[in-house]
C-alpha cells in the first residue's frame, strides 16, 4: 500500500474517532479509561485471551464498565485497545480498537437508534450525509435502518431454519457463510433476537426466554457492532459463564477463572444496555478500504 494512501486513511480514522467523540458528548455520555491488564476477564468459548504476567489483557472493557455503571455512572463510552490471541484475517487483528458503550435504563432498541444516529453523524461530518460509498456499492443511511430477525435470516438465506441449525451445531457456520453477506447490502442492516444459548451476558425476552435482546450490526456485509439488554441477574450470569468455561473444555481449551468482583457489583447493577463496536472496521467502511490493514498504522506483520 502507498504511503500517502494509508496517511490518508489514517487522517481519516483520526476524524472518526473525533466524530465518534463528539457524538457520545452531545448525547450527555462521559467517556472513561478502565484497566487493560485484569486477572480475569469474560470466560468466553470462541475467544482465546492474551496473557501479561500473570493477568489477561482485556478482549474488551465491558466488565469494568458494568462495575461503573453499578458504581452509579449512568452513561458511558470508552474506545480503547482489546487483544485476542490468534485473530488474523482481512477484518481481525489480535490487537483491535473497539468503541463502547452503556447506559442505565435502556435496552437494544435504544443501542439500534443510536447505532444508526451515529454513523449519520460521522458520515455527515466527512461530507457524505446520506450515503456510504463501500467498495462501489452505494449505502443509503438516511432512510431507517433495515431489521431482520435471526429466525427470519434463516429463513430467507439458507435451507436450514434456526432450530436445525443449532440441533446440528451448524448456526455459527452458517451465520457466516451463509447469512452475513447477505446483510447491509443496500443500507446498513440489525440482526436480531438471538437465542438465548449465544448470548451469555444478554437479558432475555420476558415473555420469550429462550430469545435474547441482543443484535449485530451489519454494513455491506461487514459486523460492525454487537449489543444487548444487560444481563443483571448475578446467579444467572455465574451459571452461563460455569457454561461457557464447560465449552471451551471440550474444545481442549483451558478454564477461565471466573470474574468475582464483577459478578458480586452486577447483584446491583442497575438496568441497562451496552454494545460494543469495532473502530478498525468502521474506519475500513469510511475509508472504502477492502482489508483492515488498510486503517491501521502497523499490522503485526510489520512490527
Amino acid at each position: 500500500m502507498r504511503c500517502s494512501k494509508l496517511l490518508d486513511n489514517l487522517k481519516k480514522r483520526a476524524l472518526v474517532i473525533e466524530l465518534t467523540r463528539d457524538f457520545f458528548r452531545s448525547m450527555d455520555f462521559f467517556e472513561v479509561e478502565t484497566p487493560i491488564r485484569c486477572p480475569s476477564i469474560i470466560p468466553e468459548a470462541h475467544i482465546d485471551p492474551v496473557t501479561s504476567q500473570g493477568a489477561y489483557l482485556q478482549a474488551s472493557p465491558e466488565l469494568f464498565m458494568k462495575r461503573l455503571l453499578a458504581r452509579g455512572a449512568d452513561k458511558i463510552f470508552q474506545i480503547c485497545k482489546c487483544f485476542r490471541q490468534g485473530e488474523r484475517g482481512q477484518r481481525h487483528l489480535p490487537e483491535l480498537t473497539l468503541l463502547e458503550w452503556y447506559a442505565v435504563d435502556q435496552s437494544y432498541e435504544d443501542l439500534m437508534v443510536q447505532c444508526q444516529d451515529l454513523l449519520r453523524h460521522i458520515a455527515k461530518g466527512l461530507g457524505t450525509p446520506e450515503r456510504l460509498i463501500y467498495q462501489g456499492v452505494s449505502l443509503d443511511l438516511a432512510n431507517a435502518f433495515e431489521r431482520i430477525t435471526v429466525s427470519e435470516a434463516f429463513e430467507r438465506f439458507c435451507d436450514l431454519s434456526l432450530n436445525q441449525a443449532m440441533d446440528t451445531g451448524r448456526f455459527d457456520e452458517i451465520i457466516s457463510f451463509d447469512i452475513e453477506p447477505h446483510l447491509g447490502t443496500s443500507r446498513p442492516c440489525f440482526l436480531y433476537d438471538y437465542p438465548i444459548s449465544m448470548a451469555s451476558l444478554s437479558a432475555a425476552h420476558s415473555e420469550k426466554p429462550d430469545i435474547a435482546q441482543r443484535f449485530e450490526m451489519y454494513v455491506a456485509g461487514i459486523e460492525l457492532a454487537n449489543g444487548f439488554t444487560e444481563l443483571t441477574d448475578h446467579e444467572l450470569q455465574r451459571k452461563r459463564f460455569e457454561k461457557e468455561n464447560e465449552l471451551r473444555i471440550t474444545q481442549g481449551k483451558a478454564k477461565l477463572p471466573l470474574p468475582e468482583k464483577f459478578l458480586s457489583d452486577l447483584a446491583v447493577m442497575p438496568p441497562a444496555a451496552g454494545i460494543a463496536l469495532g473502530i478498525d472496521r468502521l474506519v475500513m467502511l469510511f475509508c472504502d478500504a477492502p482489508d483492515i490493514e488498510e486503517v491501521v498504522a502497523f499490522p503485526p506483520e510489520l512490527l
